[in-house]
């Protein structure tokens, strides 16, 4: 068998140490469910900075950056920050990079700050942005690609609640883009994203000027949105991203430092009374984590001491791009034979904690 000098990263943080989040940043929500949760994460995150419509490509430079280039969830391609913008026509797939609403604007009629918060608008191929124009996201069979390099298809939806065209992105990716709709439902729970012509808005949204809140999700979007959110947890880059938007804006995606919240407003737990204490709790000791065997071929194991609940897991290569996923427990075994030889970052995620692992396959 090789042997190799490897590294282990152990790192296991809370979720207010690791991600950045400002002590008591959410301690105005503390013990509180239904509406009243609502209303106090809205008054949390509302009258952020605006960094305007041109500032959003100096918040990309560290909020979207893959090893120095554009991190694009619309492609495969490589974009350099701010040079490979686009102006004018784009010809062709990988051409440039321009800003998504996954919002678009037409739904809100293109107004501020919802056209340049960055929470929802992200760097993407211009091509892509353009095919997938203003229609809501969802799940399709088959649907159509520019080419290859393309993540994500346009095409009939086969999503329970909505049979229109819809654009829908990687697997990898579904998570973010649902996070994201949990922030702009709860940021903007004033604001009528109905205003577009076609109605795609009203796909996702709900406005009652008479009901609390006002604006809402509607049944499809939060149906989808929690599957999305659910088989796609919090990753690294989101963390990152959060962070990163938080140094400009000066506001959080509550959905990202706390993912449970998703569930306490519109999921399995609605209603019930949500704590900051809560969602801490159950927290494993890196020390007491041990991966092994060291290097692995087909399968490696996972000992978390006095951690009885499941986790998941996601392997990432050297270039940050997820290659395995999935849920264990401590003592069990996690496959990898389908993972070629070389070094992979393995991340193990409970509740509110991450343990980073560098590890080593051979064949």
């Amino acid at each position: 068998m090789k042997r190799f000098n490897i590294l282990l990263v152990y790192v296991c943080l809370s979720v207010l140490a690791w991600t950045g989040e400002p002590t008591d940043y959410y301690l105005n929500a503390d013990n509180k469910a239904g509406n009243m949760l609502r209303a106090a994460l809205t008054a949390i995150i509302e009258n952020h900075t605006d960094v305007g419509y041109g500032g959003l490509y100096d918040v990309y430079v560290t909020a979207d950056n893959l090893d120095g280039k554009v991190w694009d969830m619309y492609s495969t391609c490589s974009f350099n920050h701010k040079t490979d913008k686009c102006g004018g026509s784009i010809p062709s797939i990988c051409a440039c990079y321009n800003r998504e609403h996954s919002i678009p604007q037409s739904w809100f009629g293109s107004k501020t700050p919802m056209k340049s918060d960055a929470f929802h608008i992200y760097p993407t191929d211009g091509k892509v942005n353009a095919h997938r124009e203003n229609f809501p996201y969802g799940e399709c069979s088959g649907g159509a690609k520019l080419d290859d390099k393309e993540r994500g298809r346009l095409g009939a939806s086969t999503f329970a609640g909505y049979n229109g065209t819809v654009f829908e992105p990687d697997d990898e990716y579904k998570g973010d883009f649902a996070r994201t709709y949990f922030y702009m439902a709860i940021r903007y729970s004033g604001i009528s994203f109905n205003q577009d012509k076609q109605n795609y808005g009203k796909v996702c949204f709900t406005y009652d000027a008479s009901a609390t809140p006002k604006t809402d999700l509607t049944a499809y979007s939060i149906s989808l949105f929690l599957k999305w959110h659910r088989n796609d947890p919090v990753s690294a880059k989101e963390t990152t991203r959060n962070d990163a938007v938080y140094t400009y804006q000066h506001n959080r995606n509550p959905f990202i430092d706390h993912p449970e919240l998703a569930e306490y407003i519109w999921g399995n737990k609605k209603g019930e009374v949500w704590t900051v204490a809560a969602s801490g709790t159950d927290m494993p000791n890196a020390d007491d984590c041990t991966v092994y065997p060291i290097p692995a071929k087909d399968r490696i194991m996972v000992n978390i001491a006095g951690y009885s609940s499941e986790f998941d897991y996601e392997i990432h290569n050297l270039s940050a791009m997820s290659v395995a996923s999935g849920s264990a427990s401590s003592g069990n075994p996690i496959d990898v034979s389908a993972l070629t030889e070389g070094f992979y970052l393995l991340l193990i995620k409970t509740n509110n904690c991450l343990i980073v692992k560098k590890i080593a396959i051979v064949k």
